[in-house]
């Protein structure tokens, strides 16, 4: 079994309608060219990601491997990203497939300008 800082544990991901619904509603949003971000307090000691797919992602293959690279892109820079934050990641449609490392960085970009200061 693999340590809890290399996982993507249960505790850490955004899973319920009114979660997503309160990271929309209260959270600040940031867009760039392969994902928007909606980030917003949780009052835990961790973040957690939550991934939301648009109707426009046709197709399980394209949209599956969207979530797969957007949740590996979190757990390997998790211990990067600001702590007591839900993350909502909302891929782009028709993106051209980017690679976790371009993923990762683009979302540190983002969450560095959404996750500080108040919303």
């Amino acid at each position: 079994m693999l340590p809890k800082a290399h996982g993507f544990s249960p505790d850490e991901r955004v899973r319920h309608k009114a979660e997503f619904d309160r990271v929309f509603r209260q959270g600040r949003r940031a867009r760039g060219p392969f994902l928007a971000v909606c980030c917003a307090a949780n009052g835990l000691p961790h973040s957690r990601l939550g991934i939301a797919l648009s109707r426009g992602w046709k197709g399980a293959v394209p949209r599956n491997r969207a979530k797969r690279l957007i949740r590996e892109a979190f757990r390997l820079h998790k211990h990067e990203w600001p702590r007591g934050v839900d993350v909502v990641v909302v891929p782009v449609t028709n993106w051209r497939a980017p690679s976790v490392a371009e993923i990762a960085g683009e979302l540190a970009r983002l969450l560095g300008g959404v996750a500080e200061g108040p919303p």
